[in-house]
């Protein structure tokens, strides 16, 4: 039978086996429970191909907000890699040119690269309007690792009413229209506040807001990194820290119930325990975990039951309720969680030329590769999906990871000069799979993705897929659905839900160690310590810190 444990940590994900480290290293009895029969949750590497020794990072693929004070604490091994480039845009009325952002390039450089697609005068708007997110990252990002600072807190701390202003208080669209007087530029910086958030730029809710500070502020200047051997390197060196601390971390053991007191019901091998902890974390989407404290602890549970409602389900009755079908479309939105983004790994035989001569297939992409992404076509992109279509074209942005780090590929894949490519695309919102259906809709965002890569390639993408061991194209795609039925993220949804700003409201109470790091539930037991706490997004590790801090300061460690 489990004995018991201090602290039973739901989820085997990063920021799980974050908090693991942290309390068995503070001489916690830690017990964390994955369903799955590895651990890593989103942040993992996979031979996602048959029969090629190629180890993508199948889901998360970047790292920017996790914090070197978690790294030196656990004593990780983690390399991460600087790009030269930031990103590199084609112009989508005349791919024949683009927008190249060359960290070293000198002033000089910068007003070409600009002048290129008629936008000299955005040169220097765009390095003062970095020089503002600067000072966003310089400032609030130690905040990330410290009980939570009021509004009125960290506005002092930025200390420019007209930077706060601009980045929090107006519509992301408003500042960057007003800032910029180039399409392109405009939607090469808006997109950072469209990455997994279904949102329009002027939206009063600043939606777009929350989801561009966490890009631009991640490490203290906004930088996002490769990590060397893949997201799987960095779990697993978190599994290791955890482990050699004294956690115990078990694999294939799904969770089926919780109860505000502490009791956790799961099942290995087909064998059902029961154990009570003093504090249970949950490194689960909110929604999930609001779907297990219904289960509870000790009622029966099916023996399939995943901890997420069937699709075909809502996650509430209302067959009594007499109110106006949006109206109920609304509240299931707000209890689901909505995805908006389709991912897609490939693997290359080559890079594909560019219509762009003037730049070399290995800069372009080095950094981010923006397509189809003026600001113009973001909003049509929204628009389109808010009606229940796919756009046409799909704003879509692609990193490669193996310029960057070959150590993914096996030594003769990067010797006959193959490549990966991750594509992300926008604007592909959860609902469009109750219209299309899954398998359908996956079919139709694949070619989306591939007509907007071949609008700005000299050759078609299909001309330099690689092939596995069956002869089949080294393509995958995964749509919200994917990711919920893999990663138990509702609605396929990276961040867990929406995103929190990374402070307390002015009248938010923090009377509670988990209320001051963000961390707090309903149940005193039971703290959040995944995307889904306030300032938990991303691959950071900073839920599952914070989550441990909490736990730490209330029994005055």
């Amino acid at each position: 039978m489990p004995q018991p444990h201090d602290v039973v940590i739901l989820g085997g994900g990063h920021n799980g086996l974050t908090a693991a480290a942290y309390l068995a290293r503070a001489g916690r009895s830690v017990l964390l429970l994955e369903r799955d029969d590895h651990l890593g949750g989103a942040a993992v590497s996979a031979q996602a191909f048959e029969g090629v020794d190629a180890r993508l990072s199948r889901y998360s693929y970047l790292v920017s907000l996790l914090p070197q004070r978690i790294i030196d604490d656990l004593g990780l091994d983690v390399r991460l890699v600087r790009r030269r480039y930031s990103s590199y845009t084609p112009d989508p009325t005349d791919p024949a040119r683009g927008l190249l952002i060359d960290n070293e390039a000198g002033p000089e450089a910068s007003v070409a690269a600009f002048a290129r697609v008629d936008a000299a005068d955005d040169a220097g708007a765009w390095d003062a309007f970095y020089a503002d997110t600067a000072r966003l990252a310089d400032r609030l990002f130690p905040t990330l690792t410290e009980p939570l600072p009021t509004r009125a807190e960290a506005r002092t701390l930025v200390g420019d009413d007209r930077i706060w202003q601009e980045f929090v208080d107006r519509p992301l669209g408003e500042t960057v229209d007003a800032r910029f007087t180039n399409d392109l530029v405009r939607g090469v910086v808006a997109t950072d506040g469209l990455i997994g958030t279904f949102t329009d730029l002027d939206d009063p809710a600043l939606d777009a807001n929350r989801c561009f500070l966490y890009h631009v502020i991640g490490g203290g200047t906004g930088d996002w990194d490769v990590p060397v051997g893949g997201m799987g390197a960095v779990t697993g060196e978190l599994a290791r820290a955890a482990r050699e601390a004294g956690a115990d971390l078990v694999t294939g053991a799904g969770v089926l119930g919780v109860s505000g007191e502490g009791h956790v019901r799961y099942r290995v091998d087909g064998a059902e325990h029961t154990i009570t902890a003093t504090t249970v974390l949950a490194n689960v989407a909110p929604a999930v975990l609001e779907r297990l404290l219904d289960a509870g602890a000790s009622a029966p549970i099916a023996p399939e039951a995943p901890g997420i409602a069937p699709r075909d389900e809502p996650p509430f009755s209302d067959e009594s309720l007499s109110i106006p079908a949006v109206v109920r479309e609304r509240l299931r939105r707000l209890a689901v969680p909505e995805g908006a983004q389709v991912k897609v790994n490939l693997l290359l035989t080559r890079l594909p030329r560019l219509r762009d001569s003037a730049v070399a297939p290995e800069a372009a992409f080095a950094g981010t590769f923006h397509i189809n992404e003026l600001e113009t076509q973001l909003d049509r992109a929204y628009a389109t999906a808010a009606r229940g279509e796919i756009p046409s074209p799909l704003p879509c942005e692609i990193y490669c990871h193996t310029l960057s780090d070959p150590s993914i590929l096996a030594p003769e894949l990067v010797a006959s000069g193959m490549h990966t490519l991750t594509v992300f695309g926008l604007h592909a919102p959860d609902r469009l799979v109750e219209r299309f259906g899954n398998d359908a809709l996956r079919e139709r965002l694949q070619a989306a993705v591939i007509e907007s890569l071949n609008s700005v390639l000299a050759e078609p993408i299909e001309s330099v897929i690689a092939t596995d061991a069956s002869g089949r194209p080294c393509i995958e795609t995964k749509t919200t659905h994917d990711l919920e039925e893999a990663l138990r993220m509702p609605g396929g949804n990276i961040f867990h839900g929406p995103l929190s700003w990374p402070w307390a409201e002015d009248d938010a109470p923090l009377t509670t160690p988990a209320e001051r790091w963000g961390v707090a539930t309903q149940h005193p037991r039971i703290l959040l310590c995944g995307s889904g706490a306030v300032r938990g997004g991303a691959v950071s590790g900073i839920g599952g810190h914070n989550a441990a801090m909490a736990v730490l300061e209330a029994s005055g460690a």
